[in-house]
């Protein structure tokens, strides 16, 4: 698909990170672009930040993709605005962590309706849509390279991520033949704020426990902070598109690293005999 002038994206946790620069690389390709996110301040600085869109292209939606009928209203004001849509970036996303003895259920619930749940919403809204249209169209669902491995201390992002490449997959499938491709972002480290995630926690799903230690909260910081610039990735997700290319990579030192995992796997074979 090609992301021309007049075509539309909707990008979800669009107010910073790897959303801003999806946004920004729409807004330079003419598109115009739907924001969605909780944060309503740093959307509105978001949208200040495009250039390069049409006029009366850009509409901001303060939308927790957690909520199926936010992501539903998303929806129809974007088809309502701009009349379609031709590419969709389920982006939206927080990081969690703990030990699976210690997280409740409402850690849980926060990372899966965010990771998990914000992607099902969002391809439950606009997928029939975009397949009616009949026209061109694209998705794209971040995962992580987390979606490969899972790591001690990370159970919830893990489960998310995983789901959402299997997801991504089944759609593949699904889609093949259509007018609309699909596409899963599966990034390492990238300079985003998502060591920051609980800024934006429902305070109805906050649950008190002491904090990481200070210098554990710091090596993160700085691995995070020592990442891919987010406008790298947003022009790999562009060239995906253009190129209908499914998986979309960052590092592939990190893909490679699977390997030894499915290795894994297949010598449990040798336990069948």
């Amino acid at each position: 698909m090609q992301t021309a002038p007049g075509t539309t994206a909707v990008i979800t946790g669009a107010a910073s990170g790897i959303g801003l620069a999806l946004a920004q690389r729409a807004a330079a390709d003419g598109m115009n672009v739907v924001l969605a996110d909780v944060d309503e301040a740093g959307l509105d600085e978001a949208a200040r930040s495009l250039d390069g869109a049409p006029d009366g292209g850009v509409l901001t939606v303060r939308c927790d993709v957690s909520d199926p009928d936010a992501v539903e209203d998303l929806a129809v004001g974007a088809y309502e605005r701009f009349g379609s849509v031709e590419l969709l970036c389920n982006n939206a996303g927080v990081g969690g962590g703990g030990t699976v003895a210690e997280l409740s259920r409402k850690d849980w619930e926060w990372v899966l309706g965010v990771n998990l749940w914000g992607v099902i919403h969002g391809v439950t809204s606009f997928l029939p849509r975009m397949l009616d249209s009949g026209g061109p169209a694209h998705v794209v669902n971040t995962a992580s390279m987390a979606g490969f491995f899972a790591t001690a201390g990370m159970a919830p992002y893990a489960v998310s991520k995983f789901g959402v490449v299997a997801l991504s997959e089944s759609m593949r499938a699904e889609l093949a033949g259509s007018s609309v491709g699909i596409s899963v972002l599966c990034p390492g480290w990238v300079s985003t704020r998502i060591h920051e995630s609980e800024r934006n926690r429902p305070a109805e799903l906050t649950v008190e426990r002491p904090g990481r230690p200070e210098d554990l909260r710091d090596m993160i910081r700085q691995v995070i902070e020592s990442g891919l610039p987010p406008s790298s990735v947003a022009d790999g997700v562009f060239a995906a598109v253009q190129a209908d290319r499914f998986w979309i990579f960052t590092h592939p030192e990190m893909v490679r690293a699977t390997a030894a995992r499915q290795e894994e796997v297949l010598a449990a074979l040798d336990d069948l005999h």
